[in-house]
C-alpha cells in the first residue's frame, strides 16, 4: 500500500522535475539536462499513478491493471522506434501527431468517466456527477477535440505527402468563415452549459463532435508560412485540455504538467506571434494565415534578372572574407546539409573567418527547428545568436550565406508597406555587403512572395541541392 502523503510528495518531486525541465529547455546549452529532467519527472508521476491504482483497487483488479501496463509498454516501444527513426525534417510532424494523441486521450478520458463516473469516484450522495465536474469534462472533451482534429490537419500540412486538399500547404478560406466558426463556438458553449445542467449523453456527444469540426475549421485556412505558431498554439491547447481532464479526476499532477504545457505553449505562441507580426488573439481564434486574397509576387509575371553563381565563387567569397553570417532554413534540413555546414564552417574559422549563425525564431517548421539542426550536428553553441542578437551585426558582416531560407530574410516586410509580411521581424540578411543565397529555384517561400532579396546587385544566387552545394564550396574553399 502507498500513502496518500508518499503520493502528493511524489507529485511535487515530479512537478519540480517538469519545472526544471521547461527551464532547462530554454536555451540549448541546457537542453540536455531539461530533456533528462522531463523524462524524470515523467517516469515518477507515471510510477506514482500505477502504485497508486494497484493500492486503491488491491489484488483484486490484476487483469485490469495489467491492462494499463500493456498499454503503457505498446506505446513506449512506438514512441521509442518512432524517436529513433524519425528524421530531422519530420519532427514538426512528429510533434503534431503527439499533440493529435494528447488531445484524443483527453477526449476518451471524458468519455470513460461520464459513462462509469462511480469508477473515478466522482459522484456526489445521488449518484450523479458533481456541476463542477461536468464543466471540467466539457472543458477537457471539447479542447481535447479540438486539439486532435487541429493536429491530425496540421500534421498533413506538415507533411506534403498527401493529395487531399485539406493537407496542403495553401490556406482553405470562403466566405463568411469565420463567422461561422463563431457560430459553432457560441453553441459549443451551450451544449456544455446544457451537459453541466442535465449530465446527459446528448449534449456531451454532440459538443464533442462539434469540438472535432471546429478544429478542423481552425485550422484549415492557416498556411504553411503560419505552422511554427500553430505548432506552439496546439501544443497549448493540448496542456489545457490534460489540465481539465485533472480537475475531473482531482489528479494534482496531471493539473500541473497540463497547466506547465499549457502556458509555456501560450508563452511560445506569443513570442512567435511577435516574430511573425501576428495578433495573438487571432492565433488563439485560428483568425491569422494568409487571407483570401492571396498573397501576390513582387513580379507581377515579368521575368527579373538575378545574379548568379557556382559553388567555387561561393567559396571564393567566403574565404576572402573576415566575417560570414550564416542564415539557416527549412532547405538546409530538407537537404540534410548541417553536417556538411559544420565542415565548412570549421574549415572558414581555421582560416581565420569568424563565422556566425543567426536563427530566426520562426525559421523552420516548428519553435526551434534550426536549433535543434544545428545541435544535432553539433555546431558551437557560442556560434548560434538569436534574431535580436545578430541584427545589429549585418551591417558590418562581409558575407552573409542564406541557406534555403526566404520569407525570413525578404526585406519586403520592411520596406513595403503593402506586402502581406509588412512589419514582420526578419533577420536583416539585405544590409551586409555581399549576400550568397542558395536555393534550388526561385520558387517563393511559404508566403507566397517573391523576395527582393535575390535582385539586389549584392546578392549572388547559387542553385542546387544544399548538400551538394555545400560539399563543393567546402572542396573549393
Amino acid at each position: 500500500m502507498i500513502s496518500l502523503d508518499l503520493v502528493v510528495l511524489l507529485y511535487l518531486v515530479a512537478s519540480v522535475c517538469f519545472i526544471q525541465s521547461l527551464k532547462g529547455l530554454s536555451h540549448p546549452t541546457t537542453s540536455i539536462r531539461g530533456n533528462t529532467f522531463g523524462m524524470t519527472g515523467m517516469a515518477i508521476a507515471v510510477l506514482t499513478t500505477a502504485a497508486l491504482i494497484w493500492s486503491q483497487v488491491g489484488e483484486g483488479a490484476v487483469s485490469g491493471l495489467g491492462w494499463v501496463v500493456l498499454g503503457l509498454l505498446i506505446g513506449g516501444i512506438i514512441g521509442t522506434l518512432m524517436a529513433k527513426r524519425v528524421e530531422m525534417t519530420k519532427m514538426p510532424e512528429l510533434v503534431a501527431f503527439m499533440h493529435s494523441m494528447i488531445g484524443l486521450a483527453a477526449v476518451a478520458i471524458a468519455i470513460a468517466i461520464v459513462a462509469e463516473p462511480s469508477a473515478f469516484g466522482i459522484v456526489d450522495a445521488q449518484g450523479a456527477i458533481p456541476v463542477g465536474n461536468r464543466i471540467e469534462l466539457f472543458l477537457g472533451s471539447a479542447i481535447g477535440a479540438i486539439t486532435f482534429s487541429g493536429s491530425v490537419i496540421a500534421f498533413g500540412k506538415l507533411s506534403g505527402r498527401y493529395k487531399f486538399r485539406l493537407f496542403q500547404g495553401a490556406p482553405i478560406v470562403f466566405p463568411g468563415q469565420h463567422y461561422l466558426n463563431l457560430v459553432l463556438g457560441i453553441v459549443l458553449v451551450a451544449l456544455g452549459i446544457w451537459f453541466g445542467i442535465s449530465q446527459e449523453w446528448a449534449p456531451f456527444v454532440l459538443l464533442t463532435l462539434l469540438a472535432f469540426v471546429l478544429g478542423l475549421l481552425i485550422i484549415i485556412p492557416i498556411g504553411g508560412a503560419d505552422m511554427p505558431v500553430v505548432v506552439s498554439m496546439l501544443n497549448s491547447y493540448s496542456g489545457w485540455a490534460a489540465a481539465g481532464i485533472g480537475f475531473s479526476l482531482n489528479n494534482s499532477m496531471l493539473i500541473v504538467a497540463g497547466s506547465l504545457v499549457g502556458s509555456s505553449g501560450a508563452i511560445l505562441s506569443y513570442i512567435m506571434c511577435k516574430a511573425m507580426n501576428r495578433s495573438f488573439f487571432n492565433v488563439i481564434l485560428g483568425g491569422f494565415g494568409n487571407s483570401g486574397s492571396g498573397a501576390a509576387t513582387a513580379t507581377d509575371g515579368q521575368q527579373r534578372n538575378v545574379k548568379s553563381g557556382s559553388p567555387d565563387d561561393a567559396a571564393f567569397l567566403l574565404s576572402n572574407a573576415e566575417t560570414v553570417i550564416i542564415v539557416p532554413g527549412y532547405g538546409l534540413a530538407v537537404a540534410r546539409a548541417q553536417h556538411a555546414l559544420k565542415e565548412l564552417t570549421e574549415k572558414l574559422t581555421e582560416q581565420g573567418v569568424e563565422v556566425k549563425y543567426a536563427i530566426h525564431p520562426v525559421a523552420g517548421r516548428m519553435p526551434g527547428h534550426m536549433n535543434v539542426l544545428l545541435a544535432e550536428a553539433e555546431v558551437s553553441y557560442e556560434q548560434v545568436f538569436e534574431m535580436d542578437e545578430i541584427n545589429g551585426e549585418f551591417s558590418q558582416a562581409d558575407v552573409v550565406l542564406v541557406l534555403g531560407a526566404n520569407d525570413v530574410v525578404n526585406p519586403s516586410a520592411k520596406t513595403d508597406p503593402n506586402s502581406p509580411i509588412a512589419g514582420m521581424p526578419i533577420l536583416e540578411a539585405y544590409k551586409a555587403r555581399s549576400v550568397i543565397v542558395n536555393k534550388r529555384s526561385m520558387a517563393s517561400g511559404y508566403a507566397g512572395l517573391d523576395n527582393e532579396l535575390f535582385y539586389m546587385d549584392k546578392t549572388m544566387m547559387v542553385f542546387g541541392d544544399a548538400k551538394k552545394v555545400i560539399e563543393d564550396m567546402l572542396k573549393a574553399a
